[in-house]
């Protein structure tokens, strides 16, 4: 693979229905109340010089910045099954528990920025329904393929090249932008002083992984979470990273599953930036996109894209089912990211930059308790 040119960013329009969170509430905001917000969405720098492209779609020609709350989207019964704010599942024990270190950390934080000054607003969004090109009951997907059609009832029902011994490594974990970092405290806005990247694995993308990796082992699962850092120097980060999932592989054979874990960033032109959220037992999670590629136009060398498709539309599933509200919907797109190495890879991005660390850290045990239960299915008895 080449080195990574820089990145590109791409404004994406179009006009919806944004699905707003505010305080912790989820409301409707009609197109003739919101005002155009253009959203850029830039955490992924894309291999061979290609733009990025994983921002949703918040806009209107509305005239007014007013927000007014509009119908209770848990009142909609034809909203429930893509937003429902409350779910059905038994509770497990202590999923909503803030870890230890990041509590002191969030206490610490606290301490020292008494300080900081209000340089811009952070604003929560959900992203459902209304974000989607392609929907088949819980499961949306954002198709910006050229080529590519998605029947996702067809493709949920498709079997998985997935075979699952418990004693050998089947999960592999990485992060091409290991710095990728988090707000630490739940403000409502940001300062300019605080940088969310970071070398330290204990505010990084690396402490949600830790979380996704501690579901899976606590399941019987043997996982291997590697926390090299591949983005020392931006470019090249996708070059560098395949050269490490490589090394397991090779070392691993029996290693199927493979997430490239990374966190979002989406920010307006009006300095408003972007928070996924959603509320899973009355606590606040990062919403989670799965990005699946395709082989098209300039994506070459691509044969496992079907499968790794396959395999987004089951884990979504999952954990819609287990968690409704967690996942934004699937982007479906010529891309390739490395996930051409196994048939079971994706690269997921957990919140934004703007989300808390607690926030995707507790999304990173629902995704991680939802894989498990997923991986369940094909385990050797």
């Amino acid at each position: 693979m080449k080195s990574q040119r820089k990145s590109k960013l791409t404004v994406f329009t179009a006009f919806v229905m944004p699905i707003i969170i505010l305080s912790g509430t989820v409301f409707i905001a009609p197109n003739n109340m919101i005002k155009r917000l253009a959203l850029v969405s830039s955490a992924i720098a894309m291999p061979e010089g290609s733009f990025s492209a994983v921002g949703d779609w918040f806009l209107s020609d509305g005239t007014t910045d007013v927000f007014t709350q509009g119908t209770n989207i848990r009142k909609s019964a034809s909203k429930i099954a893509q937003s429902e704010n409350t779910i059905s599942v038994k509770k497990t024990v202590d999923l909503t528990t803030i870890p230890d270190d990041i509590a002191a950390l969030m206490a610490k934080t606290k301490e020292n920025s008494k300080n900081d000054l209000k340089d811009g607003t952070i604003q929560q969004f959900f992203y459902g329904r209304e974000n989607a090109t392609t929907a088949f009951k819980n499961i949306y997907v954002r198709n910006t393929t050229a080529t590519k059609s998605i029947n996702i009832e067809k493709v949920l029902n498709e079997e998985l090249d997935l075979k699952i011994d418990r004693a050998k490594p089947a999960v592999l974990i990485f992060h091409t932008h290991t710095t990728e970092g988090y707000e630490i405290l739940d403000r409502g806005w940001y300062a300019q002083n605080y940088i969310t990247r970071s070398r330290e694995e204990s505010r990084n993308v690396v402490r949600v992984g830790t979380e996704i990796e501690k579901q899976l082992t606590a399941a019987g699962y043997t996982v291997i979470h590697d926390k090299t850092i591949h983005d020392t120097k931006y470019g090249g980060a996708y070059d560098r990273s395949r050269a490490t999932v490589q090394k397991y592989l090779d070392k691993y054979p029996n290693i199927q599953i493979v997430l490239d874990v990374h966190r979002d960033a989406i920010h307006q032109d009006n300095g408003i930036k972007i928070k996924p959220t959603a509320v899973i037992y009355g606590k606040k999670a990062a919403q989670i996109m799965i990005i699946t590629g395709a082989q098209e136009k300039s994506i070459t060398n691509y044969p496992n894209w079907e499968w790794n498709l396959r395999f987004a539309v089951k884990l979504q599933k999952k954990a819609e089912d287990m968690y409704p509200g967690l996942m934004r919907p699937i982007f479906f797109c010529t891309r390739k990211y490395n996930m051409d190495m196994t048939k079971c890879s994706l690269l997921l991005e957990m919140g934004s930059d703007v989300n808390t660390l607690d926030e995707a850290a507790y999304s990173g045990r629902l995704i991680g308790s939802s894989l498990a239960a997923l991986m369940k299915d094909y385990t050797e008895k």
